[in-house]
């Protein structure tokens, strides 16, 4: 039997800062993936860069991503780890205890933004396709570095697909938080409405971590504040299942909290995996002028209805918080920095409206009308803003639509790019 993917691995040396070449490396890593039946023929390449920030691009296995197999059909694709991510220089907890001062470690990680990475696709680009260009397919944040693309290095770019990823060319964090709670209050209470019994367990939990001094298997503390943001994954086409059938199992014959819960809340409020995502999440939208001075922060002191004594208690979503990075063990070497780069002010921008605005590469994307994570509204205002821009609006699928599809997103993001639909 033929494997389902054949694959090649590929290591490149980058400079750390691309505006200063002479001085140290990273590597970053790619995996290479065709049709075992085509692995001989001349195929168009598509980068796909993934959404985050700070996660590692998929590992393929059989009808895993949900997109490739429609991908491999026609293309070459090239599953990139963006630096800092899987086996590019990872950025780890462990990594950033190494620097001699907070200062050190906020000046290295100002060099893992959207810039960044389109700098080092340029030259992964000019190493395996030589002149010719290539197409992306970016996810969430990868539609973020796909604008980036287009402002910066276009020349580089046939097509680009987005899903669930335009960004607001001129949104600040502070504009980026006042759309996201009222969504996720939204979505929070949606969550309440299909498991009714979930809303007071949540309360239980919270007034049970109130009470008692509750530690995971790390030794973190589990506060309510932690608890809540488990709220993270409810903007996925799975993500009431997941949070539901968590706490179903949360609670043991005796009323406490089980080990079964325990390890699963501190799997996926720990960032081990991901530290990037949280350290970087703000630093998205720092653009010339202003700090995000922890904006996400700000803008929950002034909810009442996000109290933690609050009925119903609401989760939480995206967003992070500097107390993460004193209770979480994955965060903590990572405290001082993270203050640095929320109160840094001369971002470099991201974005080129100008050039944007007379954009020939054909972009095609979609727009989740629910999304929880990308508001729709700016992603409207950002595809009339960019030339050569094709949306496709729709409620049929959530935040991760291009995987839950088995491939007829991308199908038809490919189809809108070329005009055939």
């Amino acid at each position: 039997m033929n494997p389902a993917y054949a694959t090649v691995d590929h290591v490149f040396t980058v400079p750390l800062d691309h505006c200063a070449p002479g001085g140290p490396d990273i590597e970053v890593f790619a995996r290479e993936v065709v049709d075992p039946a085509r692995a001989g023929e001349r195929l168009p390449w598509l980068l796909y860069l993934q959404g985050g920030p700070g996660g590692k691009s998929p590992r393929p296995s059989a009808g895993s991503p949900g997109w490739l197999p429609q991908a491999l059909k026609t293309h070459r694709v090239l599953l990139l780890d963006q630096r800092g991510t899987g086996r590019s220089t990872p950025v780890t907890a462990r990594s950033a205890a190494r620097f001699a001062s907070p200062a050190q470690l906020a000046a290295h990680l100002c060099h893992f933004r959207a810039d960044a990475v389109v700098a080092d696709a340029e030259l992964i680009r000019r190493q395996l396709c030589g002149d010719q260009p290539w197409e992306t397919l970016g996810q969430s944040y990868g539609g973020f570095i796909t604008l980036t693309y287009l402002s910066q290095a276009p020349e580089g770019l046939r097509a680009c697909y987005v899903t669930g990823g335009l960004p607001g060319l001129t949104a600040t964090a502070d504009d980026v938080y006042a759309r996201t709670y009222p969504r996720v209050r939204d979505r929070v209470l949606d969550f309440y409405a299909r498991y009714p019994d979930d809303a007071p367990r949540l309360r239980k939990i919270a007034d049970l971590l109130a009470a008692t001094e509750v530690r995971l298997p790390n030794g973190d503390r589990l506060t309510t504040r932690r608890l809540r943001t488990l709220g993270l994954a409810l903007g996925m086409g799975d993500g009431f299942e997941r949070i539901h059938w968590l706490l179903d199992e949360s609670l043991d014959a005796e009323g406490e909290l089980s080990d079964t819960f325990l390890h699963q809340v501190m799997a996926l409020t720990g960032f081990t995996d991901n530290p990037l995502f949280a350290v970087m999440q703000e630093t998205l939208y720092g653009q010339g002028a202003g700090s995000s001075r922890w904006a996400a922060s700000r803008a929950l002191a002034d909810l009442p209805e996000f109290g933690e004594d609050a009925d119903p208690l609401l989760l939480t979503g995206e967003m992070i918080y500097p107390w993460m990075f004193r209770d979480i063990t994955g965060l903590r070497p990572f405290a001082d920095a993270a203050d640095l780069l929320a109160d840094r002010a001369d971002w470099p921008p991201l974005y080129d409206p100008r050039r944007l605005a007379v954009n020939q590469v054909p972009l095609s994307a979609i727009v989740y009308h629910d999304d929880m994570y990308v508001d729709a509204a700016l992603s409207l205002r950002t595809a009339r803003e960019v030339g050569g821009t094709r949306v496709w609006i729709t409620n049929e699928w959530e935040h991760d639509g291009v995987t839950a599809s088995a491939g007829r997103v991308l199908a038809r993001l490919m189809d809108l790019a070329a005009d055939r639909a």
